[in-house]
């Protein structure tokens, strides 16, 4: 599936829309260059999930955690400065069974052979300085029945 946003605005509102369909479990890994939008499709990801925080990129502390609606946790990575995963794995594949907890990666090939199969993947490429096109690749069957409910 591919989307397509004009802008900071539209990314944001995108990600809400996907937040607000979390029931806690998911697992959404985002790839893209820096500056393509990944840390605000979060912040979008964050408000659909009720967070009322101020979403950071977790670059520098590769992990920052969230509180959201319904006992929801919001735990957002980032290992773009990791070459080994280490005791990230251990942390990560706990995280990532919560089912109350929605787990955001950003540069994730660092830990890939931990994360499950079943997630959501989503592409991001700038093929202009603000326009932004995603492509939503679903991982198994919980992330393919996410994507058909989000009637895009």
């Amino acid at each position: 599936m591919f989307i397509e946003v004009k802008n900071e605005k539209e990314m944001q509102q995108f990600g809400a829309k996907i937040g607000a369909s979390f029931l806690g479990g998911e697992i959404v890994e985002l790839i893209g260059d820096v500056g393509s939008g990944k840390t605000t499709l979060t912040k979008g990801i964050a408000v659909g999930l009720g967070v009322t925080e101020n979403v950071q990129s977790p670059s520098f502390t590769i992990n920052r955690v969230y509180s959201g609606h319904d006992g929801m946790t919001l735990s957002h990575y980032d290992f773009y400065r990791l070459n080994d995963a280490g005791i990230m794995a251990d942390e990560l594949q706990e995280v990532t069974s919560d089912k109350k907890t929605v787990t955001v990666i950003e540069w994730a090939g660092v830990v890939e052979g931990v994360l499950p199969i079943d997630r959501l993947t989503i592409k991001i490429t700038s093929p202009t300085e603000s326009m932004r096109q995603l492509e939503l690749v679903a991982g198994g069957e919980n992330s393919r029945k996410l994507l058909e409910g989000l009637k895009l």
